[in-house]
């Protein structure tokens, strides 16, 4: 462990002690140490198993949960020094040389190519994340900002403060980690939909709003260093958030038209008071006078306009700064934005457009006197801003499944009475009417129509929209396509849709974009992960060759989550595994639950992930990689289809075995998940108890909690085994792993999900099925596949090849074994059975809080 890192754990972890020892006396953090030693023995062979859980089982159920929330406290803390030390490696690698995966790097590497297609690929460039509430985010709010609190005294001790600062910020940090300890760890109300919008927004105001401009500089400074902030930007504003949070109603019945009008409203209240205080602030530093910085006629004709409509202000404006033209039209477009908030049609702006004219005029009559560096500085950066964020700050999307549009255009066509559902559906449909006269089309256009399975799907919601006649909102209706045979059928339900005409009419007019949405989360369930992989890179091929055929310019929308089960790991190399073609200079995704802030919860690390998709973006929409990919694809096609084969009968086997979702109920806290109450939405689609309305995330979660990980990994190892003679002869595997991103890439997530399990600890669980047949079936899959994944990847050991993260994972596992030991214990007790509603609060207790601790110790749990 590098010793800056070494050193925050430790001082963390020593401050957390003493708090143990002040709440709960020397024999508290007597009982969490000899845990904590007893989990780092028994994983270096010198003690067994048993005798961990032994220890475990002799404690009282109270001291049980208070060990538990030592633990997870403790892995808040250590998640915290980790993030500051990648911080702290990023500032180190920022020497003024090219650093890998950087914009910089790939503009380099592009022209070191001879792809001459540079400029028309950055023209084109898209990168579109789109904010979801999938409940994978375990940690209260409550706790987050605790923890950031922690984390800006963590800096500041870090700067090298002097004796006295540094006394007083450890006497702080003392405070904030027994606050953090003393905090209920867990939620104990259910979270409604406006809560989650109120969530994200902090990632908004403390990250996102101030970032962007600095990428977009990042990306003009690759193109032409030398001109950047003294000439008109070559970069554009190529990122458009998106939200799902508010929008998103399949199977949430808490999201309704209102929730859809007032999540919209609390955006856009963060936004401009955002643009309210970036303006403000940038026209009280612009302070050049007109005797230096003379105002263009076209700055002196928008103040002359500015002062018919409100002179008063004007006056007040200008008294304070006298031959300053250019600050007085700032500050007043300050005003407005104010006034644009809070509803005042005499001096709001009626678009952002407006907003940007104004800025736009200070901006060319600073140019044109001169004053370059003004013009292309800070207001530079206020204009990217404006053209990113808009007045709705992100581009809310409707989600809602198939079957209730079918339902409810019966109920409209046959005049008779319509159900809620119907006329739910209706006032959702004029609240983005509403949405779009307020805010303009792009804040709310897009209706996704989950489990899509025909163009009638798309026909009906178009259908839908024009029963309300002059009401109606135009819409982009996106297919999304979940299972594996909706996949496979994907190119000839584009066929259907163009048979529509709400769809050529929108072709028409967005230049023939078109927007394709395939969910990773629900074949992965179905077919599992390998056979999953390779049937969304053929959909992907498929319909880019779709695109291509009717001149489309198509954007694939991934619904990928954050763990590996549900189509997660490191987005860079997802994009560069895509199929030749499917990229072209445009990404968009899901970014769920708990990933939302481990990739946008600090400026550094958001802007680090962002160039490295922009990078990753710019290179596979290169000719030389779609070449080598397509040429490694078409070689090892053969070879990945009988894998596929392979893994895809050994995963259905499993849960097509009879009462497999009983099982999974007994040997894992699935149904105990809904009790932490990390998200507004059911875990299951509908009333039902088996696999197929259970959701995928709380599948993979539930999985996670168990040590196996299993929808990350099972079936690899019976296709690998299929086409290798069980290993004997991994000659051509070996080659395919070398050649073709997309081999390697899910090898290397497989490998990565390996390495997160734990054989001994899993044995535990599923041993509480009491089938054990399912149990040999996992146990002998999970040993086949890393067998054969170290032997194709050459690995003596799982990760070898990734230190960082091989050092994260090695430094958790045992503080998570120790969860895991604290978890077993509540879960063997409640699947015997208790009587006594004390002994089984506290057992829930026990259990909820260690399954909090092991999302907190694993991350990437959702």
């Amino acid at each position: 462990m590098p010793e800056p890192l070494r050193r925050d754990v430790r001082l963390l972890g020593a401050m957390l002690g003493d708090g143990l020892v002040e709440y709960g006396g020397k024999e508290l953090l007597d009982d969490v140490e000899r845990l904590r030693h007893s989990v780092i023995a028994a994983r270096r062979g010198e003690t067994g198993i048993d005798e961990v859980a032994a220890l475990v089982d002799g404690w009282t159920l109270e001291r049980a949960g208070q060990v538990a929330r030592a633990f997870t406290v403790y892995f808040h803390l250590t998640n915290l020094a980790e993030e500051h030390h990648r911080i702290r490696t990023l500032r180190e690698r920022d020497t003024g040389d090219t650093v890998p995966g950087s914009v910089a790097a790939a503009i380099e590497q592009i022209r070191a190519s001879g792809d001459g297609r540079l400029e028309e690929i950055v023209e084109g460039l898209e990168f579109r994340p789109v904010f979801t509430a999938h409940p994978t985010e375990a940690r209260r709010r409550a706790v987050v900002t605790a923890i950031q609190r922690i984390s800006d005294l963590l800096t500041r001790l870090n700067d090298a403060p002097g004796a006295s600062e540094r006394e007083e910020t450890e006497r702080s940090l003392r405070e904030e980690i027994d606050l953090l300890w003393r905090t209920a760890l867990r939620r104990h109300t259910s979270l409604d939909p406006l809560d989650e919008v109120r969530t994200a927004m902090a990632a908004f105001d403390e990250t996102i709003f101030r970032v962007v401009p600095h990428i977009y500089r990042s990306l003009d400074r690759a193109l032409d260093g030398a001109g950047t902030g003294t000439r008109p930007p070559k970069a554009h504003p190529y990122l458009r958030f998106g939200s799902w949070i508010g929008g998103d109603r399949d199977g949430n019945p808490y999201v309704t038209a209102q929730v859809t009008r007032d999540a919209v409203m609390i955006q856009a209240e963060h936004v401009l008071h955002a643009l309210e205080n970036a303006t403000a602030r940038i026209g009280r530093e612009l302070t050049v006078h007109e005797t230096t910085t003379p105002a263009s006629p076209g700055l002196l004709d928008a103040l002359a306009a500015a002062r018919t409509a409100q002179p008063g202000l004007i006056a007040e404006i200008a008294k304070r700064s006298p031959g300053e033209p250019h600050r007085q039209l700032l500050l007043h477009a300050a005003a407005r934005i104010a006034a644009t908030r809070e509803r005042n049609a005499d001096l709001a702006y009626a678009s952002p457009e407006e907003l940007l004219a104004d800025l736009r005029a200070v901006q060319d009559s600073l140019a044109a006197a001169g004053a370059v560096r003004q013009a292309y500085g800070r207001v530079q950066q206020l204009i990217w801003q404006v053209e990113t964020f808009g007045f709705h700050l992100a581009e809310l999307e409707i989600r809602q499944h198939s079957e209730l549009h079918e339902q409810a255009l019966k109920e409209v066509r046959a005049g008779s009475a319509r159900s809620e559902m119907t006329e739910e559906i209706l006032e959702t449909l004029r609240v983005v009417a509403w949405i779009q006269k307020r805010f303009g089309v792009r804040a709310c256009h897009r209706y996704i129509v989950s489990f899509t399975r025909s163009a009638e799907d798309m026909a009906n919601v178009h259908a839908l929209a024009e029963s309300l006649g002059d009401g109606a909102p135009v819409l982009d209706v996106i297919p999304l396509f979940e299972t594996g045979e909706d996949l496979e059928h994907a190119p000839a339900v584009l066929d259907g849709m163009l048979e529509i005409p709400a769809v050529r009419r929108r072709l028409d007019d967005t230049g023939r974009r078109l927007e394709v949405m395939l969910g990773y989360s629900d074949s992965a369930k179905q077919l599992g992960p390998t056979s999953a992989t390779l049937r969304l890179y053929d959909t992907q091929e498929a319909l880019a060759a779709w695109a291509a055929r009717h001149d489309i310019k198509l954007t694939l929308f991934h619904g990928r989550g954050g763990s590996l089960g549900r189509g997660g790991g490191p987005a860079n190399r997802a994009i560069l595994a895509q199929a030749p073609g499917s990229v072209a200079g445009r990404f968009k995704v899901t970014e769920q639950g708990e990933v939302i802030f481990a990739r946008y919860g600090h400026r550094e690390i958001a802007r680090r992930h962002v160039e490295q998709v922009t990078s990753a973006v710019l290179l596979a929409s290169t000719d030389p990689v779609q070449d080598r990919a397509r040429e490694a694809a078409a070689r090892f096609r053969p070879l990945a289809d009988k894998i596929s084969d392979a893994a895809r009968a050994a995963f259905r086997a499993l849960i097509e075995t009879p009462d497999f979702a009983v099982w999974f109920a007994r040997v894992s806290p699935l149904e105990e998940i809904a009790e932490l109450r990390i998200g507004s939405r059911p875990a299951r689609r509908k009333a039902a108890r088996g696999l197929e309305d259970l959701r995928a995330i709380p599948w993979v979660f539930a999985w996670t909690q168990t040590r196996v990980n299993l929808p990350g990994w099972y079936g690899l190892g019976s296709g690998l085994a299929a086409v290798s003679d069980d290993g004997r002869d991994l000659t051509a595997l070996r080659e395919a792993y070398e050649a073709w991103p997309l081999f390697n890439t899910l090898l290397d997530n497989a490998e990565m999900s390996l390495a997160k399990s734990d054989r001994a600890i899993a044995e535990r669980y599923l041993a509480l099925g009491e089938r054990p047949e399912l149990s040999e079936a996992v146990l002998a899959e999970y040993d086949r596949t890393r067998r054969l994944v170290l032997a194709v990847t050459g690995h003596e050991r799982l990760l070898e090849n990734r230190r960082v993260l091989s050092r994260a994972v090695e430094l958790r596992n045992p503080y998570v074994d120790a969860l895991s030991h604290l978890q077993l214990r509540a879960l063997k007790a409640l699947r015997a059975g208790v009587e006594n509603d004390d002994e089984r609060a506290h057992l829930e207790e026990v259990l909820l809080l260690s399954v909090n601790g092991v999302a907190a110790g694993l991350q990437n749990t959702g």
